[in-house]
């Protein structure tokens, strides 16, 4: 059941086209507003979640509790977050396992070391620095309230393995010492400048994957460990493309569904095909295949986000 403090998801679809979304943390005496009508916190304290509720004007709003991919999607930001689709392809690119131990430098918004807590797990622990005192408050920020709306929603607590430092990791020798990582997610502008601070604490073998928006910015990477000869070599330079895809039965302007004809028979197999579509139960609709679909991409896609550049630490 539903309870305060938890961080749902309301949606609104109108002919299976999603028109509202909106993610919320569950609050005494609040209102969850919408141009459809108005819900209150309160009624819905206690109800089960996957539900329909019907707004003040009787929409139906269907309330769900909000996944980590909502929630990284729709929390407070500061900088740009790293979207779910890249998130996902850097975690695979940098082989993290429950267990290890991992160095993150540009927390942002706290997007990435989320997926990074939890794919380390509890006996594993994540380093993450900020040098911009703003994200990294934000990104705590973040952090902690995904810990309290878990904690709510399945009665135990979300590991609290990262640790977030507020430093530049070009001079911050002190925490870095006697410290070794498997992987290393870097999100920042000049990431070259940075691996020579952090490539003697991965271990060999080791990734480091990079966000870089723009290309430009790989360029000076590559040039930037052509002169440095550090002892890492690049692997993959990548970008990761989604297309949301539109499916929907075809209707004639009636608002019927369009069929499918069939195919002229001769005589033996009409009999047949007759006799058999008698027997079927006419409340059910056009029977299964008989109905065309219209398939288009969605108007709104997520485009070109950044380039992700693995890295791989070698042994001289």
């Amino acid at each position: 059941m539903l309870s305060f403090g938890e961080m749902l998801v309301a949606e609104y679809r109108k002919k299976n086209q999603l028109e509202f979304q909106k993610m919320f943390q569950l609050q005494k005496s609040f209102h969850l507003h919408s141009s459809r009508g108005i819900i209150l916190h309160d009624d819905l304290v206690g109800q089960p979640a996957n539900c329909f509720r019907k707004t003040n004007k009787g929409f139906p709003i269907f309330i769900r509790r909000a996944s980590l991919e909502d929630y990284v999607l729709h929390m407070k930001r500061g900088p740009e977050i790293i979207y779910p689709k890249d998130a996902a392809t850097m975690l695979m690119m940098m082989d993290v396992m429950e267990g290890d131990c991992v160095l993150e430098s540009g927390s942002g918004s706290g997007g990435m070391s989320l997926f990074l807590s939890r794919a380390v797990g509890a006996k594993g622990s994540v380093l993450s620095v900020e040098v911009r005192e703003d994200h990294y408050t934000i990104a705590v920020k973040n952090y902690r309230n995904w810990r309290t709306s878990w904690a709510l929603r399945r009665g135990e607590e979300w590991p609290d393995n990262v640790q977030f430092e507020n430093t530049d990791l070009c001079t911050a020798s002190s925490i870095l010492t006697g410290r070794g990582f498997h992987s290393v997610a870097l999100d920042l502008l000049s990431p070259h400048l940075v691996l020579p601070s952090v490539l003697p604490h991965l271990h060999p073998g080791g990734i480091c994957v990079l966000y870089i928006v723009n290309i430009t910015q790989v360029v000076a990477l590559l040039e930037g460990l052509r002169c440095s000869a550090l002892p890492c070599q690049c692997e993959r330079i990548i970008e990761v493309p989604v297309r949301d895809w539109v499916l929907t039965p075809a209707l004639k302007k009636n608002g019927e569904y369009c069929t499918i004809k069939a195919p002229r028979l001769d005589e033996s197999l009409r009999q047949k095909d007759e006799t058999s579509d008698e027997s079927e139960d006419d409340d059910v609709g056009p029977s299964f295949r008989s109905i065309p679909y219209i398939a288009r991409p969605h108007p709104e896609q997520l485009n070109h986000t950044a380039f992700l550049v693995k890295l791989r630490k070698f042994e001289r």
